[in-house]
């Protein structure tokens, strides 16, 4: 059947399905690729700090026996500047990856439609399903399990370090912390590309058209037939009418002398005669009758007339192979307007 999806989407649909911020994504992605970074960038952030903090506290104790309140506003000062500097790498870090994540599926692009209100998604109900749904449970069991699998071999460690001394003991739980970080990271990553894979394919599968679907667009993008007929019969309706209203300024009108009327202007500062009305049939008809009505010399030549009909369009000049034939017609009606009988109906001299 016609209205059944079947059909793969076609360009425009695709852009119109992202412009409509239909992509496929996974928030888990930027929150896994965050947790990953920071596994690395803590550490740095964390030693970069403790060495600014204490040469902060250094030059404190000495300010004990020597207080001076600038010199406290400055060490103030440093160590906000110290901290900045060591917080700045873990902070640029993950903002970068969470762009990069994003821009990854899909791009940037902002998705307006979605950004208008709409009370639906005030419903908390879609937010706790996937929450608590099948697809959660089953990140949660699969993170679960190679959590487990992660503290039973750090397990006997720490066990075992009991007797290490505090120093020793605290970098050891820092290590195994960091270790349980980046597997979880890991593991959520791969579940996060399984996602997006799911994601993806539920999305293309959204925006598969009908044959119908595409009828239309085409349509659409290529204009309806009966619409673009009634414009181009607009057009032709306002250009027979602009072009009866040029008509009174003709100094002739050359006739086939049923099928054919090609009237003429000649305005020595404007160049060769041109062509300010033409038509063939009916339009011929109206030319005639309308150069009847305005007194306007009518000649019949039939060679001269087809080939003017044929070979110039409105508004252009007559081309150089006719100039003598056409100056011969506007002779023989300075003639005619000379006696005083140009109006009517004549035949070429």
């Amino acid at each position: 059947m016609s209205g059944e999806k079947t059909e793969k989407p076609t360009e425009q649909r695709k852009k119109q399905a992202r412009s409509e911020g239909q992509v496929a994504r996974t928030p888990d992605l930027a929150a896994w690729s965050g947790m990953l970074a920071a596994s690395f960038l803590v550490p740095m952030s964390l030693k970069s700090a403790m060495e600014r903090a204490s040469e902060v506290f250094r030059r404190g104790t000495e300010m004990v026996d020597d207080p001076d309140p600038e010199r406290a506003l400055e060490l103030f000062q440093t160590g906000l500047t110290g901290a900045a500097i060591a917080v700045a790498p873990l902070v640029c870090g993950i903002l970068l990856l969470s762009l990069a994540s994003h821009a990854s599926q899909g791009g940037m692009r902002p998705a307006w439609k979605l950004m208008k209100p709409q009370f639906k998604r005030l419903n908390p109900v879609p937010g706790i399903k996937r929450s608590f749904g099948p697809h959660a449970l089953w990140e949660a069991a699969i993170l679960g399990t190679v959590l487990y699998f992660a503290v039973k071999d750090l397990l006997p460690q720490l066990i075992s370090a009991g007797s290490m001394p505090l120093n020793s003991l605290l970098g050891l739980i820092y290590d195994a912390v960091v270790r349980l970080m980046r597997i979880t990271a890991g593991a959520g990553l791969v579940l996060a590309a399984a996602d997006y894979a799911m994601s993806r394919r539920r999305t293309n599968k959204q925006t598969y058209m009908s044959k119908q679907d595409i009828k239309d667009e085409h349509k659409k993008s290529e204009g309806d037939p009966h619409v673009k007929g009634q414009i181009r019969s607009r057009q032709m309706a306002m250009s027979r009418q602009r072009m009866m209203s040029d008509l009174p300024k003709a100094d002739v009108v050359m006739v086939n002398p049923t099928h054919v009327a090609v009237a003429l202007r000649y305005d020595p500062a404007k160049g060769a005669p041109r062509v300010i009305a033409k038509g063939a049939g009916a339009v011929a008809s109206k030319i005639r009758e309308k150069a009847q009505e305005l007194r306007i010399p009518m000649v019949q030549d039939v060679p001269l007339a087809r080939t003017l009909y044929k070979s110039v369009d409105i508004g252009q000049e007559i081309p150089p192979d006719l100039y003598a034939a056409v100056a011969r017609v506007l002779a023989f009606v300075m003639t005619l307007k000379a006696r005083g009988s140009a109006a009517g109906l004549h035949r070429a001299a």
